[in-house]
């Protein structure tokens, strides 16, 4: 599985770029807009820290107003990767996008059926929001177990299932269990993946012998 970190904050994007375990990164109008930067400025750093895909979203919602936006964040860097809402005329542009060799990340996803047309769309990805499914009481990993279970039984569909919406590491696991392509976390939760109370004590534990042995190895 895939991690991508889902931010705007390019201090905690170039922390853990250096880890190694980020492959790319997804941002939105929110996350830009907390950042209170401009967009393309904020874009153009993250894609020269990552070289995997940067998820840049479209605000226009008619066709025309998101290929205009498109045509601007696309000139950034190779690596954008253009998001677009799960609309009709979001998929007309993802079309469009994907058939000029533009990377595009269908956002906004609720269920299979949209999962479904947004990879006969030629998405490279779909977003599929499984915490705020779960806040309506709805189970979110059915829907990715959904969405993995249909684009497997077709080979020819190659959009990649990435999990949105992530809450903490069990979301991270159960979507790796079901053969989801990648997760986008927000920092925090990112780094969950490696903190656990047992590891920081059996440390400590080491530590403490150590020394008590008086020796050193460098």
């Amino acid at each position: 599985m895939k991690f991508f970190v889902d931010t705007a904050d390019t201090a905690d994007i170039k922390a853990l770029a250096e880890s190694g375990l980020l492959d790319g990164v997804t941002t939105n109008p929110s996350l830009i807009a907390k950042s209170g930067r401009k967009i393309l400025d904020v874009v153009a750093e993250i894609c020269a820290m990552v070289p995997g895909p940067v998820s840049a979203e479209v605000a226009a919602t008619d066709y025309d107003g998101m290929m205009r936006e498109a045509a601007v964040l696309r000139k950034i860097a190779d690596n954008v990767c253009v998001k677009l809402p799960l609309t009709p005329d979001g998929l007309r542009a993802c079309k469009t996008l994907t058939g000029d060799g533009v990377m595009t990340n269908v956002t906004l996803c609720f269920s299979a059926a949209q999962a479904l047309i947004a990879a006969k769309a030629g998405a490279s990805f779909v977003s599929p929001f499984v915490g705020r499914l779960d806040d309506l009481g709805q189970d979110g990993m059915e829907l990715i177990a959904d969405i993995v279970q249909i684009y497997d039984n077709y080979p020819a569909l190659t959009t990649e299932v990435l999990v949105a919406s992530v809450r903490h590491p069990i979301h991270v696991v159960q979507a790796a269990k079901l053969g989801a392509h990648v997760a986008t976390l927000p920092p925090n939760v990112l780094r969950m993946l490696y903190n656990h109370p047992l590891t920081d004590k059996g440390l400590a534990a080491f530590l403490k012998d150590w020394a008590a042995t008086g020796q050193t190895i460098a």
